[in-house]
Protein backbone atom coordinates (compact mmCIF):
# COMPACT_ATOMS: atom_id res chain seq x y z
CA UNK A 1 0.00 0.00 0.00
CA UNK A 2 1.26 3.68 -0.84
CA UNK A 3 2.01 6.12 2.20
CA UNK A 4 0.62 9.40 1.36
CA UNK A 5 2.10 12.40 2.77
CA UNK A 6 -0.65 14.42 4.46
CA UNK A 7 0.92 18.20 4.55
CA UNK A 8 -0.62 21.14 2.93
CA UNK A 9 2.40 22.80 2.85
CA UNK A 10 5.19 22.91 0.08
CA UNK A 11 8.42 24.68 1.34
CA UNK A 12 10.10 27.20 -1.02
CA UNK A 13 13.40 26.48 -1.20
CA UNK A 14 16.01 27.25 -3.66
CA UNK A 15 19.93 27.04 -4.04
CA UNK A 16 21.43 30.36 -4.99
CA UNK A 17 24.61 30.01 -6.75
CA UNK A 18 26.96 32.75 -7.99
CA UNK A 19 30.25 31.82 -9.58
CA UNK A 20 33.27 33.50 -11.36
CA UNK A 21 35.68 31.85 -14.01
CA UNK A 22 38.96 32.95 -15.10
CA UNK A 23 40.10 32.19 -18.58
CA UNK A 24 42.89 32.89 -20.72
CA UNK A 25 43.01 33.10 -24.64
CA UNK A 26 39.88 31.17 -25.18
CA UNK A 27 36.75 31.19 -27.59
CA UNK A 28 34.64 29.41 -25.27
CA UNK A 29 31.27 29.80 -27.64
CA UNK A 30 31.09 31.22 -31.24
CA UNK A 31 28.77 33.09 -33.01
CA UNK A 32 29.44 31.78 -36.25
CA UNK A 33 30.65 33.61 -39.46
CA UNK A 34 32.65 36.88 -38.61
CA UNK A 35 30.92 39.86 -39.94
CA UNK A 36 34.23 42.01 -39.34
CA UNK A 37 36.94 40.21 -40.58
CA UNK A 38 38.56 40.15 -44.28
CA UNK A 39 38.97 36.37 -44.08
CA UNK A 40 36.29 34.57 -45.87
CA UNK A 41 37.09 31.61 -43.16
CA UNK A 42 36.89 33.41 -40.07
CA UNK A 43 35.04 32.79 -36.87
CA UNK A 44 33.44 35.34 -34.41
CA UNK A 45 32.91 34.51 -30.76
CA UNK A 46 29.69 35.27 -29.02
CA UNK A 47 29.47 39.52 -28.18
CA UNK A 48 27.34 41.80 -26.21
CA UNK A 49 27.43 45.73 -26.13
CA UNK A 50 26.23 47.49 -22.64
CA UNK A 51 27.14 51.28 -22.17
CA UNK A 52 29.40 51.24 -25.14
CA UNK A 53 31.93 48.37 -24.18
CA UNK A 54 31.90 45.08 -25.53
CA UNK A 55 31.61 41.81 -23.30
CA UNK A 56 32.02 38.15 -24.56
CA UNK A 57 29.86 35.65 -23.29
CA UNK A 58 29.12 32.05 -23.01
CA UNK A 59 25.20 31.13 -23.66
CA UNK A 60 22.90 29.94 -21.11
CA UNK A 61 22.09 27.18 -23.52
CA UNK A 62 25.88 26.35 -24.06
CA UNK A 63 26.70 26.16 -20.39
CA UNK A 64 23.65 23.75 -19.40
CA UNK A 65 24.93 21.87 -22.44
CA UNK A 66 28.33 21.27 -20.06
CA UNK A 67 26.57 20.81 -17.66
CA UNK A 68 24.35 17.94 -18.73
CA UNK A 69 27.13 16.32 -20.99
CA UNK A 70 29.48 16.16 -17.24
CA UNK A 71 26.67 14.62 -15.58
CA UNK A 72 26.82 11.96 -18.09
CA UNK A 73 30.51 11.31 -17.62
CA UNK A 74 31.34 11.94 -14.69
CA UNK A 75 28.36 11.30 -12.33
CA UNK A 76 26.40 8.04 -14.86
CA UNK A 77 23.76 9.77 -15.47
CA UNK A 78 22.07 8.10 -18.57
CA UNK A 79 20.28 11.03 -20.56
CA UNK A 80 17.11 11.19 -21.62
CA UNK A 81 17.07 9.78 -25.28
CA UNK A 82 16.35 12.53 -28.06
CA UNK A 83 13.54 12.06 -30.92
CA UNK A 84 13.95 14.20 -34.24
CA UNK A 85 10.23 14.77 -36.06
CA UNK A 86 10.45 17.10 -39.36
CA UNK A 87 11.09 20.68 -37.46
CA UNK A 88 11.15 19.72 -33.84
CA UNK A 89 12.90 17.65 -31.47
CA UNK A 90 12.13 15.99 -27.93
CA UNK A 91 13.59 14.04 -25.01
CA UNK A 92 11.60 11.35 -24.03
CA UNK A 93 10.31 13.34 -21.32
CA UNK A 94 9.97 10.79 -18.68
CA UNK A 95 11.82 12.33 -15.16
CA UNK A 96 10.84 9.15 -13.31
CA UNK A 97 13.50 7.71 -15.23
CA UNK A 98 15.97 10.46 -16.85
CA UNK A 99 17.00 12.77 -13.76
CA UNK A 100 18.06 15.24 -16.95
CA UNK A 101 14.66 15.51 -17.86
CA UNK A 102 13.61 16.16 -14.23
CA UNK A 103 16.78 18.91 -13.85
CA UNK A 104 16.57 20.13 -16.96
CA UNK A 105 12.60 19.90 -18.01
CA UNK A 106 11.17 19.47 -21.33
CA UNK A 107 8.04 20.18 -23.59
CA UNK A 108 6.70 17.24 -25.68
CA UNK A 109 3.84 17.26 -27.83
CA UNK A 110 2.95 13.95 -29.25
CA UNK A 111 -0.04 11.27 -29.38
CA UNK A 112 0.61 7.33 -28.58
CA UNK A 113 -0.80 4.04 -29.50
CA UNK A 114 -3.57 3.30 -27.01
CA UNK A 115 -2.68 -0.67 -26.39
CA UNK A 116 -4.50 -3.29 -24.47
CA UNK A 117 -2.52 -5.06 -21.08
CA UNK A 118 -1.11 -7.17 -23.64
CA UNK A 119 0.74 -4.72 -25.88
CA UNK A 120 -1.42 -4.89 -28.62
CA UNK A 121 -2.54 -1.48 -30.52
CA UNK A 122 -6.42 -0.69 -29.75
CA UNK A 123 -8.11 -0.23 -32.71
CA UNK A 124 -11.33 2.25 -33.21
CA UNK A 125 -14.72 0.52 -35.49
CA UNK A 126 -12.89 1.89 -38.45
CA UNK A 127 -9.91 -0.21 -37.73
CA UNK A 128 -7.47 2.77 -37.07
CA UNK A 129 -5.28 2.58 -34.60
CA UNK A 130 -6.53 4.63 -31.40
CA UNK A 131 -4.25 7.69 -30.06
CA UNK A 132 -4.22 9.42 -26.80
CA UNK A 133 -2.23 12.61 -26.11
CA UNK A 134 0.50 12.04 -23.82
CA UNK A 135 1.72 15.86 -24.33
CA UNK A 136 3.70 16.85 -21.35
CA UNK A 137 5.82 19.99 -20.07
CA UNK A 138 8.13 20.84 -17.36
CA UNK A 139 9.78 23.73 -15.87
CA UNK A 140 13.36 23.70 -15.23
CA UNK A 141 13.92 23.50 -11.95
CA UNK A 142 17.39 24.36 -12.85
CA UNK A 143 17.81 27.75 -14.29
CA UNK A 144 21.18 29.64 -14.71
CA UNK A 145 22.35 32.72 -16.62
CA UNK A 146 24.83 33.30 -19.57
CA UNK A 147 28.09 33.23 -18.70
CA UNK A 148 29.67 37.24 -19.36
CA UNK A 149 32.78 38.62 -18.49
CA UNK A 150 32.76 40.97 -15.58
CA UNK A 151 34.71 43.59 -17.12
CA UNK A 152 34.59 44.82 -20.94
CA UNK A 153 36.95 42.61 -23.19
CA UNK A 154 39.40 43.53 -26.15
CA UNK A 155 38.92 40.78 -28.80
CA UNK A 156 41.81 39.48 -30.81
CA UNK A 157 41.77 38.20 -34.54
CA UNK A 158 43.84 34.82 -34.34
CA UNK A 159 45.10 34.64 -37.70
CA UNK A 160 46.63 30.96 -38.72
CA UNK A 161 46.62 28.64 -41.89
CA UNK A 162 46.49 25.25 -43.31
CA UNK A 163 49.76 24.84 -45.20
CA UNK A 164 50.54 21.28 -45.16
CA UNK A 165 48.90 20.30 -48.71
CA UNK A 166 50.85 21.33 -52.01
CA UNK A 167 49.96 24.19 -53.43
CA UNK A 168 48.52 28.09 -51.57
CA UNK A 169 47.93 28.06 -47.74
CA UNK A 170 44.26 27.96 -46.89
CA UNK A 171 44.29 31.70 -43.85
CA UNK A 172 41.24 31.30 -41.50
CA UNK A 173 40.77 33.06 -38.24
CA UNK A 174 38.94 33.10 -34.82
CA UNK A 175 38.25 35.50 -32.37
CA UNK A 176 40.02 34.41 -28.77
CA UNK A 177 39.92 36.72 -25.78
CA UNK A 178 41.20 36.52 -21.75
CA UNK A 179 38.44 37.49 -19.14
CA UNK A 180 36.96 37.06 -15.79
CA UNK A 181 33.36 36.20 -16.32
CA UNK A 182 30.17 35.71 -14.39
CA UNK A 183 27.66 33.13 -13.85
CA UNK A 184 24.47 32.90 -11.81
CA UNK A 185 21.90 30.28 -11.34
CA UNK A 186 19.06 28.75 -9.27
CA UNK A 187 17.83 25.36 -8.22
CA UNK A 188 14.60 25.06 -7.35
CA UNK A 189 15.24 21.58 -3.98
CA UNK A 190 11.51 21.20 -3.56
CA UNK A 191 11.07 20.84 -7.72
CA UNK A 192 12.96 18.35 -8.20
CA UNK A 193 11.53 15.12 -8.04
CA UNK A 194 8.57 16.85 -7.52
CA UNK A 195 5.39 16.47 -10.82
CA UNK A 196 2.30 17.84 -11.64
CA UNK A 197 0.03 15.57 -13.10
CA UNK A 198 -3.22 17.40 -13.22
CA UNK A 199 -4.17 19.00 -16.78
CA UNK A 200 -3.25 22.73 -16.88
CA UNK A 201 -0.83 24.25 -19.25
CA UNK A 202 2.48 24.27 -18.42
CA UNK A 203 1.67 21.86 -15.15
CA UNK A 204 1.23 18.22 -16.45
CA UNK A 205 4.48 16.90 -16.13
CA UNK A 206 3.48 13.33 -15.96
CA UNK A 207 1.28 11.10 -18.29
CA UNK A 208 -1.25 9.08 -16.17
CA UNK A 209 0.55 6.17 -17.17
CA UNK A 210 4.21 7.52 -15.69
CA UNK A 211 2.28 8.41 -12.50
CA UNK A 212 0.98 5.39 -12.00
CA UNK A 213 4.34 3.85 -12.56
CA UNK A 214 6.07 5.88 -10.13
CA UNK A 215 3.66 5.59 -7.57
CA UNK A 216 3.95 1.69 -8.19
CA UNK A 217 8.15 2.11 -7.57
CA UNK A 218 8.03 4.23 -3.98
CA UNK A 219 7.18 7.59 -5.11
CA UNK A 220 4.07 9.02 -3.06
CA UNK A 221 1.43 12.05 -4.02
CA UNK A 222 1.29 15.34 -1.47
CA UNK A 223 -0.79 18.21 -1.84
CA UNK A 224 0.28 20.94 -3.62
CA UNK A 225 -0.74 23.96 -1.50
CA UNK A 226 -0.90 26.57 -4.24
CA UNK A 227 -2.89 25.43 -7.18
CA UNK A 228 -6.42 23.86 -5.96
CA UNK A 229 -9.49 21.92 -7.81
CA UNK A 230 -12.82 23.68 -8.76
CA UNK A 231 -14.02 22.31 -5.02
CA UNK A 232 -11.22 24.12 -3.49
CA UNK A 233 -9.42 20.66 -2.57
CA UNK A 234 -5.67 20.98 -3.60
CA UNK A 235 -4.29 19.39 -6.57
CA UNK A 236 -1.77 16.47 -6.06
CA UNK A 237 1.93 16.14 -6.69
CA UNK A 238 3.98 12.93 -7.23
CA UNK A 239 6.95 13.10 -5.46
CA UNK A 240 10.10 10.71 -5.67
CA UNK A 241 11.90 9.36 -2.74
CA UNK A 242 13.75 12.02 -0.93
CA UNK A 243 17.26 9.75 -1.50
CA UNK A 244 16.29 9.76 -5.19
CA UNK A 245 15.76 13.35 -5.06
CA UNK A 246 18.82 13.98 -2.92
CA UNK A 247 20.93 12.28 -5.01
CA UNK A 248 19.87 14.19 -8.22
CA UNK A 249 20.60 17.53 -6.35
CA UNK A 250 23.63 16.31 -5.03
CA UNK A 251 25.12 15.04 -8.30
CA UNK A 252 24.12 18.61 -10.43
CA UNK A 253 25.82 21.20 -7.93
CA UNK A 254 28.52 18.74 -7.39
CA UNK A 255 29.22 18.41 -11.53
CA UNK A 256 30.37 22.31 -11.03
CA UNK A 257 33.62 20.51 -9.50
CA UNK A 258 34.62 18.82 -12.48
CA UNK A 259 32.41 21.08 -15.52
CA UNK A 260 34.21 20.98 -18.59
CA UNK A 261 33.51 22.02 -22.41
CA UNK A 262 33.76 24.96 -24.68
CA UNK A 263 34.54 25.61 -28.44
CA UNK A 264 38.09 25.43 -29.64
CA UNK A 265 39.39 23.01 -26.87
CA UNK A 266 41.80 21.59 -29.09
CA UNK A 267 44.23 24.63 -29.50
CA UNK A 268 42.49 26.69 -26.89
CA UNK A 269 41.81 24.34 -24.29
CA UNK A 270 40.23 26.51 -21.04
CA UNK A 271 39.37 25.70 -17.36
CA UNK A 272 36.06 26.30 -16.75
CA UNK A 273 35.17 25.08 -13.16
CA UNK A 274 34.35 27.84 -11.06
CA UNK A 275 37.78 29.80 -9.08
CA UNK A 276 35.00 31.77 -6.49
CA UNK A 277 31.76 30.15 -5.56
CA UNK A 278 28.81 31.52 -3.65
CA UNK A 279 25.93 29.07 -2.84
CA UNK A 280 23.25 29.80 -0.66
CA UNK A 281 19.57 28.35 0.23
CA UNK A 282 16.97 30.72 0.04
CA UNK A 283 13.09 30.72 0.57
CA UNK A 284 12.64 33.24 -2.15
CA UNK A 285 12.91 33.46 -6.39
CA UNK A 286 15.50 36.62 -6.04
CA UNK A 287 19.09 35.98 -7.02
CA UNK A 288 20.70 38.34 -4.49
CA UNK A 289 24.13 37.70 -6.08
CA UNK A 290 23.76 39.55 -9.27
CA UNK A 291 26.28 42.52 -8.47
CA UNK A 292 28.64 41.01 -6.69
CA UNK A 293 31.49 41.21 -9.34
CA UNK A 294 31.92 44.40 -11.50
CA UNK A 295 34.23 46.52 -13.78
CA UNK A 296 35.91 49.14 -12.89
CA UNK A 297 38.68 51.74 -14.49
CA UNK A 298 38.68 54.46 -16.71
CA UNK A 299 37.21 51.96 -19.04
CA UNK A 300 35.24 49.45 -17.33
CA UNK A 301 38.68 46.86 -18.09
CA UNK A 302 39.29 45.68 -14.35
CA UNK A 303 36.92 42.58 -12.76
CA UNK A 304 37.00 43.55 -8.87
CA UNK A 305 34.91 41.62 -6.33
CA UNK A 306 31.89 44.02 -4.75
CA UNK A 307 33.13 43.27 -1.09
CA UNK A 308 30.54 45.59 0.14
CA UNK A 309 28.17 44.27 -2.03
CA UNK A 310 28.11 40.64 -0.64
CA UNK A 311 27.57 42.41 2.60
CA UNK A 312 24.78 44.12 1.39
CA UNK A 313 22.84 40.71 0.24
CA UNK A 314 23.63 38.79 3.41
CA UNK A 315 21.76 41.74 5.27
CA UNK A 316 18.87 42.47 2.96
CA UNK A 317 18.34 38.77 2.45
CA UNK A 318 19.01 38.02 5.78
CA UNK A 319 15.12 36.60 6.30
CA UNK A 320 14.95 34.75 3.36
CA UNK A 321 18.73 32.64 3.42
CA UNK A 322 18.30 29.54 5.23
CA UNK A 323 21.55 28.08 6.68
CA UNK A 324 24.95 28.65 6.23
CA UNK A 325 26.72 30.59 2.72
CA UNK A 326 29.40 28.77 1.64
CA UNK A 327 31.83 31.05 -0.09
CA UNK A 328 34.75 29.22 -1.97
CA UNK A 329 37.67 30.51 -3.65
CA UNK A 330 40.79 29.19 -5.29
CA UNK A 331 44.22 30.01 -4.33
CA UNK A 332 46.11 31.96 -6.68
CA UNK A 333 43.05 33.65 -7.96
CA UNK A 334 42.39 37.57 -6.82
CA UNK A 335 44.16 37.12 -3.69
CA UNK A 336 44.18 40.78 -3.49
CA UNK A 337 40.67 39.40 -1.24
CA UNK A 338 41.82 36.69 0.62
CA UNK A 339 41.90 39.46 3.89
CA UNK A 340 38.68 40.88 3.07
CA UNK A 341 37.22 37.71 2.51
CA UNK A 342 38.80 36.64 6.25
CA UNK A 343 36.98 39.64 7.71
CA UNK A 344 33.48 39.02 6.09
CA UNK A 345 33.64 35.46 7.63
CA UNK A 346 34.66 36.73 10.78
CA UNK A 347 31.40 39.37 10.91
CA UNK A 348 28.93 36.68 9.19
CA UNK A 349 28.27 33.81 11.43
CA UNK A 350 26.12 32.24 8.97
CA UNK A 351 29.16 32.57 5.98
CA UNK A 352 31.82 29.88 5.81
CA UNK A 353 34.89 30.62 3.67
CA UNK A 354 36.53 27.98 1.84
CA UNK A 355 38.40 26.02 -1.47
CA UNK A 356 35.67 25.78 -4.04
CA UNK A 357 35.39 22.04 -3.88
CA UNK A 358 35.15 22.17 -0.35
CA UNK A 359 32.37 24.60 -0.24
CA UNK A 360 30.54 23.15 -2.92
CA UNK A 361 30.92 19.51 -0.58
CA UNK A 362 30.03 21.05 2.71
CA UNK A 363 26.86 22.72 0.84
CA UNK A 364 25.52 19.59 -0.54
CA UNK A 365 25.60 17.80 2.94
CA UNK A 366 23.70 20.89 4.40
CA UNK A 367 20.93 21.03 1.30
CA UNK A 368 20.27 17.08 2.80
CA UNK A 369 19.17 18.54 6.09
CA UNK A 370 16.75 21.20 4.12
CA UNK A 371 14.77 18.32 2.24
CA UNK A 372 11.48 17.11 3.38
Amino acid sequence: MNKFKKTNTIMNLKTQGFILLDVDVVALNNAGKSTSSNFDNAVGTKKIYKNGRTYTYVSGQAWRYWWRETLKVNHGWELSPVTREAKIAFTDADPILYADDDVFGYMKAAKDVVRDEEGNPVLDKKGKEQKEDVTVTRISPLKNSVIVSVAGVSTVENWSSMARQEGDSVPYSKEEYSAIMKGMFSLDLVQVGTFASYNKTGFKNLTDKQKETAIANGATEINDSFVKTKSGEPQKLVQLEKPIREKRIVDTLSALKTISGGAMQTNNMADVTPKFIILATTNSGNHPFSHIAVGEGQRNERAVLNIEGIKEVLNDYKDQIKGTVYIGKRSGFLDEYNDDLKKLADEFKNVKLLSVNEAIDQYCEQVKTQLS
